[in-house]
């Protein structure tokens, strides 16, 4: 997808939320590693159920991204980069791997969306990822836990 298309969305969007009109963009992003995964985390979001995100923080420290904080806008894209929504980050926290709770795991909404469930598929992508930027999967490592809210989502004709 073109730079233009997620343009001319947060135009869009801009209006839709009652933004100013000089409004800058914010960064826009896809879920998970692929196309496919981005696809399959993006649904749950765009149906309320997933309200909750978890990241290596050393992925932020490696490519040396701000963490998100409350109050900041995404545009979320999806398997094939289209922008698909505006999320606003709600909260921030900084945790272990092993120290997200049940909360956590169930706000995430994938899954079955209990604990071992969130673990287990968590483990799996660090497991896969991590080595891209040099790291290992350790059930120590820091997490940058963020919940937010869709603030805006096109409405879509039959």
């Amino acid at each position: 997808m073109t730079s233009q298309a997620v343009a001319v969305f947060w135009s869009v969007a801009v209006e839709a939320l009652g933004l100013p009109p000089t409004t800058r963009a914010p960064e826009a992003w896809a879920f998970g590693d692929s196309p496919k995964m981005a696809d399959e985390l993006l649904a749950p979001v765009l149906a309320g159920i997933k309200t909750a995100s978890a990241g290596a923080r050393w992925e932020y420290e490696s490519l040396n991204e701000a963490f998100p904080v409350p109050g900041q806008l995404s545009i979320v894209l999806d398997g094939a980069g289209a922008p698909a929504c505006v999320v606003e980050t709600t909260h921030v926290e900084h945790r272990s791997f092993s120290a997200v709770d049940e909360a956590h795991a169930y706000d995430e909404g994938e899954g079955d969306r209990t604990l071992a469930s969130w673990r287990e598929e968590h483990e799996n992508f660090f497991t896969r990822f991590l080595p891209t930027i040099g790291r290992a999967f350790d059930p120590d490592m820091p997490l940058v836990l963020e919940r937010f809210v869709v603030r805006y989502k096109p409405t879509r004709s039959p």
